[in-house]
Parts: structure tokens; C-alpha cells; sequence
């Protein structure tokens, strides 16, 4: 009997997990096995037949030069829009905190870039960095400095790339330290001026353990659509020059639908697959100390 009604108990549970299994397993759990078993493979994505050729891929890809640029370039970029978004968009959210006249209108000017798709964006970015009718190098030579290649150099391509980036984050960035700032109790304020605290030492042991969770959750969510950007790479440089803007995913890309060497583009995928859960790892044990809830 008991059995029975544990039997129940099960198919119970299971008639609710199932429909949300499903989907899990179709669109989430079998792609990346298949992407896993494509690794060890030799498809050229054009035709169905392909062969199992074990690590080679794998070996190939570390004897590889590229791969390891494309990995420099990775940890470059996304660093470089890291560090950047979470700094200023708090220092945006601080200013934007003061009630001042057209406050909700410059609140929704620099939102605005993250609601705009990431193509539109580029496109005129293209237009803004061109070396010779471009905004940019028009306000350096206002400003007397010389005009600067932007995304048709090597130097600057990156850089270039990582500020459509930054700009595009900000708002977003804002947004939510806004509504973390105003969760922080005015009394932990009241309490450390009492104890004699300054306004950086304020900012130091009130603002930034109050508004920790966001800080930590907009680090992964920047984290992760670094290592996810492609639409920028693609308008802006497509890669160059000469590999300088090139990522694992854009890597990923080449390898895949230009050279059509899909098993090796797969392999570049476990790759950053294996990077997310590394980094996904370090900040959820970051957290447990740094991260004030």
C-alpha cells in the first residue's frame, strides 16, 4: 500500500515537471550534447555525411594562433565593458538620484541605447567613426588632437568596439542601481554620520554593501552578453583589422558558416561554454563574501 501511494506520489510530481522538461530538454539539454558530439567530428556543415575523428579538433584548434588572439581579445573586451558599465552606471545612478528639471527626460535619453537593437546602433557608429566626415575625429580636431583611425586601425579597433558597447550599457546599468540606491535605509546614512563618517567613507561602507546584490548581478548579466556579442563586431569590423576585434564568438562564426569547418567551430563553442561555467563559478564564490544582502 505504501508503495502504491508513493508510486502516486511520483507520477504526481511528474505530471507537473514534465511540460516544463520538456522544452528544458529539446531547446536547452539536447543542442548542447549535439554540439558536444559535433566537436568530435569532421562536418563541414555543407554536406550530412561526417566522421568522428576524436580530439582532433580540440588539438587543432589549441595549436591554433588565432584561437588563442581570439581569447586575448575575449577577455580584453569583456573586461573592457565590465569595468566601465558597472563604475559609471553607478555614478550615472548617483547623479540621476538628485531631483533636478527634465530629470525623466535625461533618465530616458540614456536608457534609450538599450532599448534600441544592437544593428541600428552599430550602423551609425559606423557613420560617427568614419576617419573623415565622423563626429568623433570631428570633436578631437575641435578639441586640437589628431584624428584617430577608429575601426579601420588595429590600435583603436577595439577600443572603438568596446565604447559602442559601453554606451549602449549604460542606461541599463543606471536603471537598476537607481532602484538599488533607493533600497539602502536612510538610517544606516543617519547612523554612519553620526559616527563621524565623510562622504566617501559613507559611499565606501553604506552605499557600496547596499547596493552589492545589483552590483553582482549586472556583472554577470554584463559578463555574459560580452562574451555573447557579435552584432556590434560584425557592422563595426567584422572581425578586424587583421583579427584585432575577433572573439571566440566571432571565431566561432568564421569557422563555422566562412570556413565551414563546423566540427572545429563547435569545438570553439564547449570552449566558451567551459569558460561561462568557470567564470559563472568564481563570481558565485566571489559573492558569498562580497555581496551584502
Amino acid at each position: 500500500m505504501t508503495k502504491k501511494i508513493r508510486l502516486k506520489k511520483i507520477g504526481t510530481v511528474s505530471a507537473f515537471i514534465l511540460p516544463a522538461m520538456i522544452p528544458l530538454i529539446v531547446f536547452w539539454i539536447y543542442p548542447i550534447l549535439r554540439t558536444v558530439y559535433i566537436s568530435f567530428t569532421d562536418w563541414d556543415y555543407m554536406m550530412p555525411e561526417y566522421n568522428f575523428v576524436g580530439f582532433e579538433n580540440f588539438i587543432n584548434l589549441f595549436h591554433d594562433s588565432r584561437f588563442y588572439d581570439a581569447l586575448w581579445n575575449t577577455v580584453v573586451f569583456c573586461l573592457g565593458t565590465l569595468i566601465p558599465t558597472i563604475v559609471l552606471g553607478l555614478m550615472l545612478a548617483l547623479l540621476m538620484q538628485k531631483a533636478f528639471k527634465g530629470n525623466g527626460i535625461v533618465k530616458f535619453i540614456l536608457f534609450s541605447p538599450w532599448i534600441t537593437p544592437t544593428v541600428a546602433i552599430s550602423i551609425v557608429w559606423v557613420w560617427i567613426y568614419d576617419p573623415d566626415t565622423g563626429i568623433a575625429n570631428a570633436i578631437l580636431n575641435f578639441l586640437h588632437l589628431p584624428g584617430l583611425e577608429w575601426i579601420n586601425s588595429s590600435d583603436t579597433a577595439m577600443f572603438a568596439v568596446i565604447l559602442v558597447t559601453v554606451w549602449k550599457s549604460l542606461g541599463y546599468a543606471m536603471i537598476f542601481y537607481l532602484s538599488a540606491l533607493e533600497k539602502v535605509p536612510e538610517e544606516l546614512y543617519e547612523a554612519s554620520a553620526l559616527d563621524g563618517a565623510r562622504g566617501w567613507q559613507r559611499f565606501r561602507d553604506v552605499t557600496l554593501p547596499g547596493v552589492s546584490p545589483t552590483t553582482f548581478f549586472l556583472s554577470i548579466i554584463t559578463m555574459v552578453n560580452s562574451l555573447q556579442a557579435y552584432d556590434q563586431i560584425q557592422i563595426l569590423t567584422q572581425g578586424g583589422p587583421s583579427g584585432s576585434t575577433r572573439t571566440l564568438l566571432y571565431m566561432y562564426y568564421q569557422l563555422g558558416f566562412e570556413e565551414f569547418d563546423m566540427g572545429q567551430a563547435t569545438a570553439v563553442a564547449i570552449v566558451l561554454i567551459l569558460i561561462t561555467i568557470v567564470l559563472s563559478a568564481v563570481q558565485f564564490t566571489a559573492s558569498k563574501r562580497w555581496v551584502h544582502y
